[in-house]
């Protein structure tokens, strides 16, 4: 047993993000994942999506590019690549024959999408009823967006995310990253581990039907509740925060600054650091006080901040237990100490590359089943024999003929 997980093994028919986000987290901790991708095929490119979705590309030992994104690399380690293709009826029985010895399968086709190969839940549930099917889509299984396609953009604009992100007077802004397939893929690894233990208290298998917009209005917390309690929409205030003050960036010197005060104390400490007596003031004594004043306090604040320069900040806040801290740029993040500490940054030797490359590390801590890094992102197809001979009973000979079907790709042709 490899990890917390290391007797789970999971069939992973998803791509792009939300999913293979959710299986790379999963193998983390020791599953066992099978990634299904499809085979190249009639001149087109195989495999996950995102494998295309550059430059920046992996680089091989002489600089050229290979075929491995960095879109793709970072949602995929852990994992081994079948390239099958499933809308064969060969692909079909494989695939059924794995899931038999399978504890997971998680997909991310178009609600209904797989009930044409054999592969929907109904039919998935009369076959295998301890499998937990896990379905991430755009909308969910019913409603009358269920059959319309989802995209992480969309799911940003429609959940109210990007209304409530962005300055007050600018367009609304989605977040930097693909944030809402980030949320969906984390709660499908909270859905799928709970659908463990409970086929491990009953014996049976279930589905999880997850959306991308579900998930993230879930994710909008007290910006919903906000609504709900209010029947008002909190304002957008860029940086800033609808019910903390001062929470948001301040231009320093030579740069900027994020300044959290979350309590009166530290609004105290902060007033004391800077020689202003602004904490004696009833305007700005409280919270509250300091929300209905925001824009009286907020450029006093900016004024003392523009004083001096980032480091002068960052260097004295904390010390004087005030949370302060500049605005990283990704060169930043991995020169810091912490993330070192950290274990945040992590090498693996790469088929394509040739060479070891850096990885996010897992944010999972375990004091007893550490995440483990047994494969680096795979090529296309890269341990299709491997896993044709090990877990579906074939030989060299039934494998070749079904590449010459072209209903296999082998990126390897040794075990």
């Amino acid at each position: 047993m490899n990890g917390a997980l290391g007797n789970i093994r999971v069939i992973d028919l998803s791509r792009i993000l939300a999913g293979p986000f959710c299986t790379q987290m999963l193998g983390d901790m020791g599953a066992e994942i099978i990634k299904i991708e499809k085979p190249a095929k009639d001149g087109a490119v195989g495999g996950d999506d995102t494998r295309g979705w550059g430059p920046p590309y992996l680089q091989d030992n002489e600089g050229n590019d290979t075929s491995e994104s960095a879109y793709y690399l970072s949602a995929n380690r852990n994992k081994r690549s079948l390239a099958l293709d499933i809308t064969s009826e060969k692909g079909q029985e494989i695939i059924h024959g794995l899931l038999a010895k399978s504890d997971v399968m998680i997909e991310n086709f178009k609600a209904g999408g797989l009930k044409k190969y054999g592969l929907g839940f109904d039919q998935i549930k009369e076959r295998h009823p301890h499998l937990i099917y896990a379905s991430i889509t755009g909308f969910g299984q019913n409603g009358p967006l269920s059959t319309e396609p989802g995209y992480d953009f969309l799911a940003q604009g429609l959940s109210g995310l990007m209304a409530c992100t962005g300055e007050p007077d600018a367009q609304p802004m989605k977040v930097g990253v693909a944030l809402s397939d980030v949320i969906t893929g984390l709660n499908a690894a909270i859905g799928i581990l709970a659908a463990i233990h409970h086929r491990r208290e009953t014996g049976k298998g279930q589905h999880i039907d997850l959306s991308l917009l579900d998930c993230s209005v879930a994710a909008m917390v007290n910006i919903a509740q906000y609504y709900l309690t209010t029947k008002r929409n909190a304002p957008r205030l860029g940086n800033a925060h609808s019910a903390i003050v001062p929470y948001q960036v301040f231009e320093a010197a030579d740069g900027h600054v994020i300044l959290a005060v979350g309590n009166d104390g530290q609004f105290r400490r902060f007033c004391e650091f800077t020689g202003k007596d602004w904490h004696e003031d009833e305007r700005f004594k409280t919270n509250k006080a300091r929300v209905n004043n925001r824009d009286i306090i907020v450029p006093l604040i900016n004024d003392v901040f523009t004083a001096h320069p980032v480091t002068y900040w960052t260097d004295n806040l904390p010390d004087h237990g005030v949370p302060c801290s500049p605005v990283n740029t990704m060169d930043q993040v991995f020169a810091m100490q912490q993330i070192a500490a950290r274990d945040m940054k992590i090498e693996m030797p790469h088929e394509a590359s040739g060479q070891n490359i850096d990885l996010v590390g897992s944010p999972l801590k375990f004091s007893d089943t550490p995440p483990a890094y047994n494969h680096a992102p795979p090529v296309c197809g890269q341990h299709s024999f491997e896993i044709l001979r090990e877990l579906a009973g074939m030989n060299e000979d039934e494998i070749a003929a079904l590449e010459d079907q072209g209903i296999v790709e082998q990126r390897n042709k040794k075990v």
